[in-house]
């Protein structure tokens, strides 16, 4: 039972990282109705940020507290995602306001190619560390409760608390102000919510901000536990499976597809994986998406679509 148990809360940790993830999808899918392939790119190009500002400012600031470089480097990494949101949202989106959604994707896909490209120029390709000081030892707990207690990973238990405060935080922040029902709006129709008077392209800057914030805050987390590195982009892919399951259009959804996906993950790969060979950790969340897009396409929580002819 304690392994199980243990196996359980991993799984559950590594869901909510999943989900951090996905809400860059959801939160872009619901501002502009189009899958945004750059949020990989994003996650790294955030990550860089943070990590060399963490790096340059005790060698140029003369600042020597850890805490306080983390501090500035994570306000200037937003600040940086602030500015690269306001440049996409100028140079490309602004310019496709009312076009079809696959041009729209074909934007995103060029945006993760600049991205990836400009962030190693600026900032490096080199594997970088950024160490915010998420305890690495694991912790035992109820020792009393089962024989040799349960072994929680501190680190993944901190970034799962970090990742749930910002979803709870976000799920607010589209229910219950005026911007994030103007959100849903857009999301809606972009044609409708223009014509009773939502800003369109104030709108998408906004989103496109919020969703660098949630890449920063993903990079930071993924950063800490895999350093920075090109491949931390291929952390989005592990994303895709959590919004095709949650739905592209739900917030909670991602928080139950990332629940889900993490979980069965780790139980498939602990209790099936010895009978099969293993590896079944790669492939079970694009499987299981698999089965829900021949089932139910919307996800679980997402809205269906209704055409009327």
């Amino acid at each position: 039972m304690g392994f199980f148990l243990e196996t359980l809360i991993g799984g559950l940790m590594a869901g909510m990282l999943y989900s951090l993830v996905a809400l860059g999808f959801v939160l872009i899918y619901k501002a502009s109705g189009v899958f945004n392939f750059a949020q990989g790119a994003m996650v790294l190009f955030a990550a860089l940020a943070m990590a060399r500002f963490a790096e340059w400012l005790p060698v140029y600031a003369g600042i020597t507290s850890p805490v306080v470089a983390n501090l500035i480097a994570f306000v200037l990494a937003a600040a940086v995602m602030f500015i690269v949101a306001w440049v996409i949202e100028y140079l490309v989106l602004r310019h496709l306001v009312n076009q079809e959604g696959t041009t729209l994707l074909m934007a995103t896909l060029g945006i993760t190619y600049f991205l990836d490209g400009v962030g190693q120029t600026i900032f490096g390709s080199d594997i970088y560390k950024i160490d915010i000081g998420m305890p690495k030892e694991p912790l035992m707990a109820f020792q009393n409760a089962f024989e040799g207690g349960l072994m929680i990973n501190q680190e993944d238990m901190v970034a799962a608390v970090i990742a749930a405060v910002l979803v709870a935080g976000l799920s607010l922040f589209f229910q219950k102000t005026t911007t994030g029902r103007a959100l849903r709006a857009v999301a809606d129709d972009h044609q409708a919510a223009q014509s009773i008077g939502i800003p369109l392209n104030r709108i998408w800057v906004i989103v496109w901000c919020v969703a660098g914030i949630v890449a920063l805050v993903a990079g930071m987390i993924w950063g800490s536990k895999l350093g920075v590195q090109f491949s931390l982009s291929t952390v989005a892919l592990r994303a895709l499976p959590v919004v095709i399951l949650g739905g592209l259009t739900s917030v909670p959804g991602a928080i139950i597809g990332g629940l889900i996906i993490g979980v069965g993950e780790k139980l498939s790969e602990v209790f099936l994986g010895p009978y099969v060979g293993g590896g079944i950790e790669i492939w079970f969340a694009y499987v299981l998406a698999l089965g829900f897009l021949l089932i139910r396409p919307q996800g679980l929580f997402g809205e269906k679509i209704i055409d009327r002819v």
